[in-house]
């Protein structure tokens, strides 16, 4: 497994652009199956969670391509609905793929999907919406068969504004006979994005951003080109890392309003912030001061995915603040690694309590999933001395070469390349 080597105590600087946002390529990949053509997708960043969608689709039959940050699916020569359960374990969001396949084959087997291990994820929402729209589902040990004739809209509620199944049940209502009605539906930016996508394609839904959503079902869809948004936790990450390093940064290709919460969180902390229209100026110039309290929350609260990241922060800040994680229960396990590191942080349920100190000190520590790592390693870049950031491949799923991404903007930072030895 890789490592990331950081020397740490250098002021971020400069200015970097934001790639594409993971959490909006990777349905709108899976949507791409709905249309019988071309699809050409553009701002697609290279991780590895998007190369595993693209070997799932290649698996299903279809042409996938992807060449700088320019995807193109050709579908119409997509033969299988059945998605192999070796790469279904690999990534969560290939559970993304059960309403554009069930929509277009009438018929799709699965498995319970892998990803980080960071709380329960059930998908228990998506199969209940699947149902409401008349498809039948067995369910046999870890493997998922759901069936079709033709699906026929239906007035759904969500009991938890999942974003995971209001997607899926999007892209298999825009096929459905007649109108489908999703209530309490999730908000999230990468939802507006999915609806603008599939309607370029043809399809006929609104509402995205609000907590109801109407598509009325239509034939068939055709190919687009389309051009995802920037990614808002990629954005934050580094937003962060130059206020916890003291530094001053521009970032571009972002949009700010998707940002909302944290620039109001930053700001608390006395971090100096100025917005743009795409573009956003962080500096730091003094120690960050304590937030009394954050609590997670779907969107548009403050976000579970930049909570370990601003925990970071908060960990150097002047005082004593409150982190209270809402969306997921197995979310602190970064906390252990940044006290590895010299912070204060105490844990009670599902609250964090974390008493600034004035300084971090490198050493070895973990990734243990996504988000968790990216703060471990603005947690490097922060402290005084060398740190290891060891299983960097959690990090690499969401973080296009996160790296060379820092090093843009003077991190001192390295990727220990570890190959494993054949015995000859």
């Amino acid at each position: 497994m890789d490592n990331l080597v950081i020397e740490g105590g250098h002021p971020l600087s400069g200015t970097i652009r934001i790639h594409g946002a993971k959490n909006a390529a990777l349905p709108i990949l899976a949507a791409s199956l709905l249309a019988e053509g071309k699809v050409t997708i553009r701002n697609v960043p290279r991780l590895l969670d998007i190369e595993v969608m693209l070997d799932i689709l290649r698996d299903l039959g279809c042409k996938a391509r992807h060449q700088d940050t320019v995807v193109t699916v050709e579908t119409a020569v997509a033969t299988s609905s059945h998605i192999p359960e070796t790469l279904m374990r690999k990534m969560r969001s290939s559970v993304f793929l059960m309403g554009p396949l069930l929509a277009r084959f009438g018929e799709v087997q699965l498995y319970q999907p892998g990803g980080c291990a960071i709380g329960e994820r059930k998908i228990d929402l998506h199969l209940r919406g699947l149902a409401a729209l008349g498809a039948n589902i067995e369910e046999k040990g870890s493997r998922i068969v759901c069936s079709a004739r033709r699906l026929k809209g239906a007035e759904i509620s969500l009991d938890f504004p999942s974003v995971g199944a209001t997607e899926n049940i999007m892209m298999a209502a825009v096929l459905a006979q007649g109108r489908t009605t999703i209530i309490g539906a999730a908000r999230e930016p990468e939802i507006q994005d999915l609806q603008q996508f599939l309607n370029e394609m043809g399809a006929q839904v609104q509402g995205a951003g609000t907590d109801m959503l109407t598509i009325d079902g239509v034939n068939s869809l055709r190919g687009c080109d389309f051009e995802v948004i920037p990614d808002r936790i990629v954005t934050g990450t580094v937003m962060v890392a130059a206020a916890a390093t003291r530094g001053e940064v521009t970032l571009e290709n972002t949009q700010p309003s998707h940002l909302t919460s944290l620039v109001h969180v930053l700001r608390r902390a006395g971090v100096q912030i100025e917005v743009g229209n795409d573009i956003i100026n962080v500096g730091a110039y003094k120690r960050p001061l304590a937030v009394d309290r954050i609590v997670t929350s779907p969107y548009p609260a403050f976000p579970t995915d930049l909570q370990a990241q601003v925990m970071t922060l908060l960990s150097l800040a002047d005082g004593v603040s409150l982190m209270k994680e809402t969306v997921f229960e197995g979310r602190f396990k970064h906390v252990d690694e940044l006290c590895r590191m010299g912070a204060d942080i105490r844990v009670d349920l599902n609250n964090a309590f974390i008493r600034g100190v004035p300084q971090l000190y490198g050493t070895t520590v973990e990734a243990t999933d996504l988000r968790a790592g990216a703060a471990l390693v603005i947690a490097g870049l922060a402290a005084q001395g060398l740190t290891v950031v060891e299983q960097v491949h959690h990090i690499d799923r969401g973080y296009d070469r996160i790296e060379e991404m820092f090093r843009q903007i003077g991190g001192k930072i390295t990727r220990e390349v570890h190959r494993s030895k054949v015995c000859s």
